[in-house]
């Protein structure tokens, strides 16, 4: 045990991940006592590893990240009916009599850059329809958007969802043309470094048109630089991911991260 408390982000494969920076930058700036590590977990492992961490009182939870959002679920307690919701977790805290609960910040995380926009009745276009869609989509239906495509390779898979966050829209293949969609969001794995791309042709959308690729590692994957190069409007990765990581560090550590150090913080990842 390490007698300070700690918390970690599982995943498989996890190497790649950015949150130790974010929280270690976060607990030095608060000069908290406290440490945030990453942990290799395959899915044969989870369900071994939660049981393992859930006895130590050091331990104040986790980030969960691919591909464990929807396999956590069946191991914790979920007052908050994630499952019932979103349908997927990326956090797990735990509280003093070892209950370990899951919930998700990743809505509101990928909700924050999109906050002071107006997206009733826009037509959206997604890409993916697993864990990190199931948050997108929810925010999205909260936010009253309209038509949605879904870009997938399992058109049932990603049907469900539509009907589940009572979204009207169509699902197609990876390969089908984009629809003039006025928001297209990435939220697969394709991008991601030791992953394979994510081949668009941007020409429908609209000038006014934003693309959101929640792939944080490259920073400016080809996706964006495709965009960028057509003159859209881009958000990146590290947005989504700062801003998720900033609810869970305030239910591991008890404290808000500080404000005013985002720039900073940036600069730190991008290095």
């Amino acid at each position: 045990m390490s007698n300070i408390p700690y918390a970690e982000v599982i995943g498989d494969p996890i190497a790649h991940s950015k949150s130790p920076l974010i929280h270690g930058f976060w607990l030095e700036a608060l000069g908290l006592a406290g440490d945030y590590r990453r942990a290799h977990v395959t899915l044969d492992a989870l369900a071994a590893f939660v049981a393992e961490r859930r006895n130590d009182p050091d331990w104040r939870g986790c980030n969960v990240t691919i591909p464990h959002k929807l396999a956590v679920m069946d191991l914790v307690d979920d007052p908050g009916n994630v499952r019932g919701t979103i349908g997927a977790m990326n956090t797990l805290v735990r509280q003093k009599d070892g209950t370990l609960i899951g919930t998700n910040t990743d809505a509101a995380g990928f909700y924050a850059p999109l906050a002071g926009l107006d997206l009733e009745g826009a037509p959206v276009a997604v890409v993916g329809a697993g864990g990190a869609a199931r948050a997108v989509l929810f925010a999205l239906a909260r936010a009253k958007v309209g038509h949605v495509t879904i870009l997938n390779r399992s058109p049932l898979k990603a049907m469900g969802l539509l009907a589940t966050f009572g979204l009207r829209g169509e699902v197609v293949a990876l390969d089908a043309q984009l629809p003039p969609a006025a928001l297209l969001v990435n939220s697969s794995s394709l991008g991601m470094s030791g992953h394979p791309p994510l081949d668009l042709d941007l020409s429908p959308l609209p000038d006014e048109a934003i693309v959101y690729d929640l792939v944080y590692s490259p920073l400016r994957t080809g996706l964006l630089q495709t965009a960028e190069a057509r003159g859209l409007d881009t958000v990146d990765g590290l947005d989504m991911l700062i801003g998720q990581a900033a609810l869970a560090f305030e239910l591991f550590f008890g404290s808000a991260p500080p404000e005013g150090r985002d720039e900073e913080l940036r600069a730190l990842l991008m290095a």
